[in-house]
């Protein structure tokens, strides 16, 4: 393990020890709370309880600044080494018209937005960054109305620069449809295996026909296949937008789970996959508009 690592190890276990002491003892401290039926009892199970509180709460503290703290110093690292004019802002995320621009993402009642990543690979510009985006709910109670917010998406946006502008307008998701009111029609394509996978709307069905020839589908659908979570594409002018939601939060640390040369391994093929898009799908090649 380097050295980097063996050092956030070290600060990371510390705070784990923190949590799970104060979690303890808040545990403790509540039954004895309740349960030892004397003035002394209620005192003690009090007290342990306020203290082990703390004790959790700065534990998860430190665990958040170690976080933010291994991305702006590794990760950021790994970032600049792995990707062309590199970037990264663990404070910074997608604006929302950038996001809502993907044009398969309904506007969110709450909307967050981090780790932001821009640089080039192979000549190719991208951006991205985290996404969670929540809808609010309203349920009837017996005590009245009671708020909630559901996640609906969570995951990472990608938007990648094409050399030309493709003409039209086209989606390809694997959930969903537009949420924008265009003349979208519905294309079935030659590929019965693809049109199983994906649902494909175009503005043009020639257009459509002339970007997915088939190397083209079998590059989606290999993406697909190596990126779990329900994957969406959208071609608009000169961009390609894709969400990858998979409930994950990218390049973040995890409570309890051990800070070794895997989970460095797994922010590889994190920022792995932008190279993957760049190669498989050709976009450093003048494909999508004819002459």
């Amino acid at each position: 393990m380097n050295k980097d690592l063996t050092k956030y190890a070290a600060t990371k276990k510390k705070s784990e020890q923190s949590v799970l002491i104060g979690g303890i003892a808040a545990i403790i401290g509540a039954i004895s709370f309740f349960t030892v039926p004397n003035q002394i009892g209620l005192i003690l199970g009090a007290v342990l309880f306020i203290i082990g509180i703390i004790f959790a709460v700065m534990g998860s503290v430190k665990f958040n600044k170690l976080s933010t703290n291994f991305k702006v110093d590794v990760v950021t690292e790994l970032v600049t080494s792995f990707v062309d004019e590199g970037k990264f802002d663990p404070h910074q995320g997608l604006p929302q018209g950038v996001v809502y621009a993907t044009e398969f993402l309904k506007r969110a009642d709450r909307f967050h937005s981090e780790d932001f990543l821009s640089g080039s690979m192979d000549g190719v510009q991208f951006i991205s960054s985290d996404v969670k985006l929540e809808e609010r709910h309203v349920e009837r109670t017996e005590n009245g109305t009671r708020e909630y917010y559901e996640t609906y998406f969570l995951g990472r946006i990608f938007r990648f620069e094409f050399n030309k502008s493709f003409e039209g307008y086209l989606q390809v998701l694997e959930k969903g449809r537009p949420v924008v009111k265009r003349k979208f029609n519905k294309v079935k394509l030659e590929s019965v295996v693809f049109n199983k996978k994906f649902k494909t709307f175009a503005t043009s069905e020639h257009s459509a026909f002339y970007v997915l020839t088939p190397h083209f589908m079998e590059a989606l659908m290999n993406f697909e296949k190596n990126n779990k979570g329900n994957i969406s594409f959208s071609f608009i002018d000169n961009h390609l937008f894709i969400g990858i939601n998979n409930f994950k939060d990218t390049f973040e640390l995890k409570m309890f789970r051990k800070l070794d040369e895997s989970v460095f391994e797994e922010f590889k093929r994190d920022l792995f996959v932008i190279k993957e898009v760049v190669s498989e799908l050709r976009l450093n090649n003048n494909i999508f508009k004819k002459e």
